[in-house]
Parts: structure tokens; C-alpha cells; sequence
């Protein structure tokens, strides 16, 4: 059998099939040899994409936007990130025109945004990280998808309010849905720096 490569959705799955065939032979009607394949055994190997952080961007980039740079929703909001123009201004983007046609300006702002996001939300993600709330495992990097739906300020309550305060936004999506989705990804190399820059 041969190797086959299957795309799903961010991630890659690598399948290395080997077969052991069997071959059967028997005669047609006109007397010409048939020789029929038989699998007796498949071997597969496996290979996942590492849940790392460049996993991550791209998970989250595919839920907000289906991964396209120059998109805007009906809200206003921009880009593979779904970026509001406040937020953008934070980073001293006020050419969202550019902004659009710069998928490097994208990547580099989303980035900043985890670290002022983990800066913000340290002390929380240090108190939460392995407890169970509302039936989701609490993971540092769910807590920055959750923060980059909501912000951190919304991601504070539920934490502290132990999931009682979940907010979701105009489209009804739920703080509690992007923590369950985006668990368990290494997020370690996201420094928190209160003043990230672009």
C-alpha cells in the first residue's frame, strides 16, 4: 500500500501503511491466469504535528478565521486573528487597510498579544493551571485563547469566580468552549511581557 498524506484541518497525519499480500491464483474462462491481492496484514505508523506553539497560532487562526489574512467578520474584526481595532492601537496599528495585506504585521501582533496576555493573567494561570472548572481542564494555553475571545479581564472572573462568570461573544461563543478546545498546547516559549511590542 502506499504512503498516503492526510491533511486534517491544521494538523498533519502521516500514515506509512505496509502490506503483506497474499496472492491467489485461479483460472478465468479463457484459460489465462488471475492473480488476486489479499492483505493478511497493515503495519501503520503514526505521526502527529507536535502541539506546540506555532500548532497553536494556527488552531486558533483556523477557528477565528478558517486561517485567511485579509478577512473581516460583520463585527469589524480584522484579519487570520480576528483582531478589534482597539486592540490593534494598543500595538500602535492604526492602518487596518495594511494591516490586512500584511500577513508578517498579523503574526507578529498576535504574538505580542499572548505575552501581554500571559503578563496580565500570570498570577491566574500560576493559581489554575490543573484544576478542573466546569468539567474543563484548565491548561495555560486554553487560558490564551480564552484571553485572546474574551480578554484577560473576562478570563480573571471565570477563573475567579470558579466558572460561575463566562462570557461569550456576539456570535454566542463561550470563553469555557475556547479553554476546552485549545488545552494542552506548549506555550512555553510565550514570554509574558506586560509591554510587548510589535
Amino acid at each position: 500500500m502506499k504512503n498516503k498524506l492526510v491533511i486534517l484541518g491544521i494538523g498533519f497525519l502521516f500514515i506509512n501503511a505496509t502490506a503483506k499480500v497474499e496472492h491467489k491464483e485461479r483460472k478465468s474462462k479463457l484459460g489465462k491466469t488471475i492473480v488476486s491481492k489479499f492483505p493478511q496484514k497493515i503495519d501503520h505508523s503514526i505521526l502527529f504535528l507536535k502541539r506546540d506553539f506555532t500548532a497553536f497560532k494556527q488552531a486558533v487562526a483556523f477557528k477565528e478565521s478558517q486561517g485567511k489574512y485579509r478577512v473581516v467578520n460583520t463585527l469589524g474584526y480584522l484579519g487570520k486573528y480576528q483582531f478589534g481595532k482597539t486592540t490593534l492601537q494598543r500595538f500602535k496599528i492604526y492602518d487596518t487597510h495594511n494591516f490586512l495585506r500584511n500577513p508578517e504585521l498579523q503574526e507578529k501582533a498576535f504574538i505580542a498579544l499572548c505575552k501581554v496576555n500571559k503578563f496580565i493573567l500570570r498570577k491566574d494561570i500560576k493559581r489554575s493551571v490543573g484544576k478542573t472548572i466546569n468539567g474543563i481542564k484548565i491548561t495555560e494555553s486554553g487560558i490564551l485563547a480564552a484571553a485572546h475571545l474574551g480578554g484577560a479581564g473576562n478570563v480573571k472572573k471565570f477563573l475567579r469566580s470558579n466558572g460561575s462568570q463566562c462570557f461569550s461573544d456576539a456570535y454566542g461563543t463561550s470563553l469555557s468552549s475556547y479553554l476546552k478546545k485549545f488545552s494542552n498546547y506548549n506555550v512555553d516559549n510565550i514570554v509574558a511581557n506586560k509591554k510587548a511590542k510589535v
